[in-house]
């Protein structure tokens, strides 16, 4: 098979949770069937030097090529919600299978097409998502279900999302869960405690701390958690230090005012964006992880964090417990109360705190990149046929 991919969530300077899916299932893939022709493609206007610089690992496998359209991405994607203008006429129609993992499969594909869609976040909390994402998902969302031969999406719940909205696809759709880079996140030996020592000093942690790790937007729940952990620090003023650390949201300029309201500055640290190589020691590190979010199609990070062994605290909401099983504190995302409970018991109890680190390991290993492309790998074969 020629098989092609849209890179443009690869090709990000900071890559976000659609990246890292779209990177562990084709790097997977690309192991798996070496005998497949694989083809990266991406619009650059310019000449694409920067992004192609991260598909440097792809463009070393011998059985892959890079295609770049010279045409600037977001004008193509903004010009096709009214003008057809077709994808072939910048990539050609040499591949066999086209995948678009971020919700849009553009007019004029060649081939059989594919599209993951994660979540129906912006139809179910439409409040939660940035006015111009919610444009395009909108405007074109129908349209790329239509045009798709085969629908993938990350958990049984998307699935039922999917459905709930666009009922005259379900025939159409696969569930395909997502995996954990084991090189990226996995528990770091008792010999690494001094390069967590030295991350602690570098950021400001404190010996001990929670930890939330991702965007900060509105989905995420931030809010309830600061004032959950407000009651926690009232009841327990020895209780940990909460590290809020991820990238620049939207609409999220309340919890640093909350913060301040609630004269928690010196408990609460943000620490914005945190690089690549600083994520396993800083999970590492939390006595645990909390995620209490309203909303996920599958939800990498609480998963993430059982991987590194680190104890989580999350939320029955969506695919969460889908996700992390009985192996985490489960709390209602809209109680505060609940939340500040749920962050009491991973404080308090450090036998629950072991049991969870161990219960997380097991249940974390039954998520792999392998199993992913090889069920992905099921769904274009399927394609083929149809």
């Amino acid at each position: 098979m020629r098989i092609a991919f849209d890179a443009l969530p690869l090709v990000s300077s900071r890559m976000t949770g659609i990246g890292y899916c779209e990177a562990g299932q084709i790097q997977a893939m690309m192991m798996l069937h070496p005998e497949e022709q694989y083809i990266l493609q991406f619009f650059d206007k310019g000449d694409g030097a920067e992004k192609r610089k991260r598909l440097y690992y792809y463009e070393q496998q011998r059985n892959v090529s890079v295609q770049q359209g010279h045409f600037s991405g977001y004008l193509y994607r903004m010009m096709t919600t009214a003008i057809p203008l077709p994808y072939h006429a910048f990539f050609g129609k040499d591949a066999e299978i086209t995948h678009f993992f971020n919700y849009i499969i553009p007019p004029g594909v060649s081939g059989k097409r594919i599209v993951t869609v994660h979540d129906m976040v912006y139809k179910t909390f439409p409040e939660t998502v940035r006015g111009r994402t919610r444009f395009m998902l909108e405007t074109g969302l129908q349209r790329s279900l239509h045009r798709a031969d085969l629908i993938v999406t990350d958990s049984e719940f998307s699935k039922s999302e999917i459905i709930r909205y666009f009922p005259a696809v379900e025939e159409k759709i696969r569930v395909v869960p997502c995996g954990v880079d084991r090189l990226r996140f996995s528990p770091m030996p008792s010999a690494a405690a001094p390069a967590i020592e030295a991350l602690k000093q570098r950021m400001g942690l404190q010996a001990s701390y929670f930890l939330y790790l991702g965007t900060l937007e509105p989905r995420k729940n931030l809010d309830r958690l600061i004032r959950a952990y407000a009651i926690l620090k009232q009841q327990h003023p020895d209780a940990p230090q909460l590290v809020i650390a991820g990238g620049y949201g939207w609409r999220n300029n309340s919890i640093y005012q909350l913060t301040e309201s609630l004269h928690l500055q010196e408990d609460v640290l943000f620490t914005e964006y945190v690089p690549e190589e600083d994520v396993q020691t800083l999970v590492c590190g939390a006595l645990a992880f909390v995620f209490p979010s309203v909303y996920e199609g599958f939800g990498m990070p609480p998963l993430e964090a059982m991987a590194c062994g680190t104890p989580v605290l999350t939320t029955r909401a969506a695919s969460l417990p889908e996700v992390v099983g009985d192996c985490a504190v489960i709390v209602d995302p809209h109680h505060t109360e609940d939340i500040a409970q749920g962050m009491e018991r991973l404080f308090q109890d450090a036998a629950l705190r072991e049991r969870l680190r161990q219960d997380g390991l097991r249940r974390a290993a039954m998520f792999s990149w392998e199993n992913a492309a090889a069920a992905l790998y099921n769904v274009y074969q399927e394609a083929l046929t149809r």
